[in-house]
């Protein structure tokens, strides 16, 4: 992707500067809506939800959560729609739609805390481990848009990059709790690696429901399940799939990528519009909602 973008100005703008502001908003919000591809979404999303609970406080939390509105295992599809609303707000929504979302999913992260027989401690609201879970969403979007449309030129990467901090600060992470670049990434990213582990609990749940995709119908599980597996486990990286025990050859290595390449180039010639959704709808959808006074989450 050879692609530039027009330089942030500073607070200290001139007046003519100000008249230009809405269309540099305008600019980064055409910017921050490249990053999102529904059908990235969707293939990799699973694998994105392994490595986020592969940091035990994150996998207890979710196999131990009460929440039973958000659980994956009772219903699947909302749990869906609200991740993907989720990164809809965080990257192309407005700072209200950002706040409102925050306060929402603060409601049901309240109730996500470590109780008494809990192997590790964990709150839903501690920045570190909505770092983590920030990262993994980088981290899944940077690979999704390498495989589909192949390496990132360092403008696209850095630009990709400072805008992934809203994954985090969406919700409780300080900004300065994001690594400073790229660099500093990478070696956050190395050093937790030491900390991750799945106990067998968090490794049945996510072999049986997330890779298996045990809570949709049984049709569904006939049609999906197989194709999913292969997805999930092609957007692994090699340490997860080997501490989940997911095999993976040379040759699914192939037709893993030659899929993917493809479906990108399909997905150049697609209308903007197109390749947003279902983003586009699920942030209409949560509008609607906000307006309706009905629950966002």
């Amino acid at each position: 992707m050879n692609l530039s973008f027009p330089q942030r100005r500073g607070s200290g703008a001139t007046g003519a500067e100000r008249a230009a502001e809405p269309q540099d908003m305008a600019a980064d919000l055409a910017r921050r809506r490249r990053y999102l591809t529904g059908f990235g979404a969707a293939l990799g999303g699973p694998a994105n939800v392994i490595m986020q609970l592969s940091l035990p406080p994150v996998g207890r939390g979710v196999v131990e959560s009460v929440v039973e509105s958000g659980s994956f295992a009772a219903h699947p599809v909302k749990r869906g729609r609200t991740t993907l609303t989720y990164l809809a707000v965080a990257m192309v929504g407005t700072d209200e739609d950002r706040a409102d979302y925050r306060a929402a999913v603060g409601t049901a992260h309240r109730q996500v805390r470590s109780g008494p027989d809990s192997p590790v401690r964990y709150n839903a609201f501690d920045p570190r481990l909505q770092l983590w879970v920030a990262a993994c969403l980088y981290r899944g979007t940077l690979d999704s848009l390498t495989w589909l449309y192949g390496g990132l030129d360092d403008t696209f990467a850095d630009e990709l990059y400072r805008d992934a901090a809203r994954f985090g600060t969406t919700l409780q992470m300080p900004a300065d709790l994001w690594p400073a670049d790229r660099a500093a990434f990478a070696r956050y990213w190395d050093s937790m690696q030491g900390s991750l582990s799945f106990d067998p609990e968090v490794r049945a749940y996510l072999l049986e429901q997330v890779v298996g995709l045990g809570p949709y119908r049984p049709h569904t599980r006939f049609v999906f399940r197989r194709a999913n597996r292969f997805f999930t486990t092609g957007f692994l990286p090699p340490w997860f799939r080997a501490e989940l025990g997911l095999s993976w050859s040379p040759r699914e290595q192939r037709v893993f990528e030659v899929l993917l390449r493809t479906a990108g180039r399909l997905l150049t010639v697609l209308p903007a519009s197109l390749r947003m959704q279902p983003f586009d709808y699920y942030l209409a959808d949560m509008r609607r909602r906000r307006a309706a006074g009905r629950r966002l989450v």
